[in-house]
């Protein structure tokens, strides 16, 4: 029998996934791990609804503070404690509590791997003050970590050009999207939703500004394409105003977020196009996702979204320019080139690889 490592997961909501990236690339390192690899996952139980003390074949330990918010330091770091003992490495996933770091490393000897995720110190939605912690705690995790992920090469070049050291290279798999569904099911669900086949464009994300929700949204409002937009709309100021507005759009829906992946998987895979309009992060998911459905990509015109891609999607900067996108055709030139590298750099089996190599 091999020597069994085991790992503590620090920094998602938990799983079942139901949040984010983060959450969905613990749930698929758990779906292709090794046998001598035993996880335990320090899970929010102010977040996570159903408990349990086990998943998956995996340990869950629960921490009363949520994971998201200004709650996530101590969150982070109250996990942090309790992984001390009987741990032969930390998998932390961003760089909330990393404060904490040159404290913990004190009574912590053993193997801390951070991914530091896509510099959180420069998305919109944090205040002054919230920018210099992160950017602080982004400081100690290089420094006091024995390796970095990056998941994205400007987050790597990043790296390299601020701190002088190097990282690993590990982006997201989106193989999980993919699912078995006969065609009669996937046209009854466009049916629910008022769609045809190949006859609109589709777009997943968090409805924050930095995923440039409003370019998308004035571009086609000043189109006839259909857009059917799945986000959390009422979950701040910015998604209600742009709900409003543009709600009243007759080639427009607005959906409410959608956890089912078989209807997930219908609406993605009959989409004309997929629109991607972060501008932040590193290697978004979504994004890895929707290049596994071979349909063209029009992805925010961002060095991060050229890495994931490869420079092989089109690209926007502004509402004019997806206007002037969405007015093309693109042949299965563009889609087999997005397709093939899905499949070469972004599967689960090869993410974990890769993951179960640095511990």
């Amino acid at each position: 029998m091999p020597l069994v490592r085991k790992i503590a997961i620090i920094g998602t909501q938990g799983i079942p996934a139901r949040y984010g990236g983060f959450e969905t690339l613990v749930e698929n390192l758990i779906d292709h791990r090794s046998e001598n690899i035993e996880y335990t996952v320090f899970c929010s139980s102010k977040d996570i609804g159903r408990k349990s003390d086990t998943y998956k074949g995996c340990r869950l330990r629960y921490i009363p503070l949520s994971a998201n918010g200004i709650q996530s330091i101590p969150y982070d770091i109250l996990s942090m404690l309790g992984a001390i003992r009987h741990f032969d490495t930390w998998l932390i996933l961003g760089v909330s509590g990393c404060m904490a770091l040159p404290l913990l490393k004190i009574f912590y000897r053993n193997r801390i791997v951070v991914n530091i995720d896509g510099l959180e110190h420069r998305r919109a939605k944090w205040g002054r003050f919230a920018k210099w912690f992160l950017r602080k705690s982004e400081a100690m995790a290089v420094k006091y970590a024995d390796a970095i992920i990056a998941d994205n090469k400007g987050i790597q070049d990043y790296v390299t050009e601020q701190y002088g050291k190097p990282s690993v290279l590990i982006g997201y798999g989106g193989d999980h999207a993919i699912k078995r569904m006969s065609e009669n099911e996937q046209h009854e669900i466009l049916g629910r939703f008022g769609l045809t086949k190949h006859g609109y464009a589709i777009t997943v994300c968090r409805i924050e500004p930095e995923n440039n929700c409003h370019i998308i949204l004035e571009a086609f409002s000043a189109t006839d394409k259909k857009l059917l937009f799945i986000g959390n709309w009422d979950r701040s100021e910015y998604g209600r105003s742009l709900k409003q507005k543009y709600g009243v759009c007759s080639n427009i829906i607005l959906q409410s977020p959608i956890y089912d992946t078989k209807i997930l998987y219908a609406l993605r895979n009959n989409a004309e196009t997929y629109v991607h309009g972060h501008s932040a992060g590193g290697t978004n998911p979504s994004l890895v996702e929707a290049m596994f459905f071979g349909r063209p990509v029009l992805a925010y015109d961002v060095i991060y979204n050229r890495a994931t891609t490869d420079n092989k999607a089109a690209y926007f900067k502004d509402a004019a320019q997806l206007s002037s996108l969405l007015s093309q055709t693109y042949g299965n030139g563009c889609n087999d080139n997005l397709n093939e590298l899905a499949r070469k750099e972004y599967t689960w089996k090869h993410i974990t690889e890769l993951y179960e190599t640095i511990y």
